[in-house]
């Protein structure tokens, strides 16, 4: 049975996806011996992950045995949204003074929107949150600005389960998301800031009834 440094990674980023992707719910009881038994690892490293994850306030600890779900409250929600909001339209409000996304960029968005497209014809939604994470992603890359791709990776684990929390409750949120990401997109090539400002608005705006 494996054990260290090694296995209290693998039982941090295994509670971690399951948290984030919805899998493991809020309020939920998380056991110790469950997670190890799963992985095959003992339990001394499984509470060192429960540990890191109760410092990155997703896990409650209870026990020695477990620890549950901290539930993503509306307060928080709307925190991260309004940090999201802040980086994104700072960024790209960076990309228009400076006559808008070079080539690279834009070829990449058009891309991601393509796979986009497919994801949302299967009903994938693991597939749909992480392009969506992607698209995002691109946006703030194209500003440059090495802070806000620091900022936006400090929330990304958060924006990570409002999606997996907006996209799970509904699953006809993926073709409105994906909608939002086309006008998005449109108006971040074309250099229409302020459409783009109402259209970033709108879509995050969406996140708020996913709690």
């Amino acid at each position: 049975m494996q054990t260290g440094s090694a296995a209290a990674e693998r039982a941090y980023a295994h509670t971690k996806s399951q948290i984030l992707n919805g899998d493991l719910v809020g309020g939920q009881l998380v056991s110790e011996g469950n997670i190890g038994a799963e992985l095959g690892i003992s339990r001394t490293p499984v509470h060192e992950a429960f540990l890191r994850l109760g410092a990155e306030q997703l896990l409650d600890l209870v026990s020695r045995k477990g620890a549950i779900v901290r539930p993503m409250t509306p307060t928080e929600a709307a925190d991260v949204l309004a940090m999201r909001k802040a980086i994104e339209a700072a960024s790209a409000g960076q990309v228009f003074a400076a006559g808008g996304p070079n080539q690279r960029i834009a070829d990449r968005i058009a891309e991601n929107l393509d796979s986009q497209q497919a994801l949302v014809a299967a009903g994938d939604v693991a597939g749909f949150v992480d392009a969506d994470d992607d698209f995002h992603a691109l946006l703030i890359e194209a500003s440059d600005n090495p802070l806000a791709r620091q900022f936006y990776e400090q929330l990304r684990g958060r924006q990570q389960r409002l999606r997996n929390l907006l996209l799970r409750v509904d699953p006809a949120n993926l073709a409105s998301s994906f909608a939002d990401h086309q006008e998005l997109a449109a108006c971040f090539t074309s250099g229409d800031e302020d459409g783009f400002s109402a259209a970033l608005v709108a879509h995050l705006n969406r996140y708020q009834g996913a709690l």
